[in-house]
């Protein structure tokens, strides 16, 4: 999604429950997006949604200006819960990508965006021991498939923005999302 050369604006919404830590993750990927140097901002929701509704962070980046921070029609959208999808995949558009946590995401909408569909909470728990770092596991998927960002920049935002007690958990669960992908683009390539 991150054209060599060329003029770009991406706009990603994370979406989800409250407690899957999306906002968090919201904060990370524009945080890699400063250390590329890319334009970007972010807004994510609060209110009743912190307690287990629908939850949202939403990400503009582009290498140019632009002047309406709000993101209206995605790119790419990253969801972790059946209600965030059904809630949120109306503003996708159609050459977009949706990622889909198929471990809570049974019924993925008909969409002629491209789908990834990974079972990323269930990958967590045998993996990593723990639900946690779903969010930052997803996120590496996405920044791997979509080359928004740097997975350098990435790796730092992760390092600098997670609890240091937590830090080592969320890199082994970066690193699980990157090669989750990496498998994907070479079964892709093998067909």
């Amino acid at each position: 999604m991150t054209p060599n050369n060329k003029t770009f604006k991406n706009e990603l919404r994370l979406s989800g429950s409250g407690g899957q830590g999306l906002i968090t993750a919201g904060i990370i990927l524009a945080k890699a997006a400063v250390i590329d140097r890319l334009n970007v901002t972010q807004t994510q929701s609060y209110g009743p949604e912190s307690r287990g509704g629908a939850s949202r962070a939403d990400v503009i980046i582009s290498n140019t200006d632009f002047y309406y921070p709000e993101a209206t029609n995605f790119d790419i959208l990253l969801t972790l819960t059946q209600e965030a999808c059904d809630k949120y995949v109306v503003n996708l558009k159609s050459n977009g990508i949706l990622i889909a946590d198929n471990t809570q995401v049974k019924s993925i909408p008909l969409v002629e965006a491209k789908v990834y569909e990974y079972p990323f909470t269930d990958i967590a728990i045998k993996k990593l021991g723990t639900a946690l770092p779903t969010n930052i596991m997803s996120l590496g998927f996405l920044v791997k498939i979509t080359n928004i960002v740097s997975e350098k920049s990435l790796k730092e935002a992760v390092k600098n923005s997670v609890k240091s007690q937590y830090v080592d958990l969320n890199m082994k669960a970066l690193r699980l999302g990157f090669k989750l992908a990496e498998d994907n683009m070479k079964n892709k390539e093998k067909k």
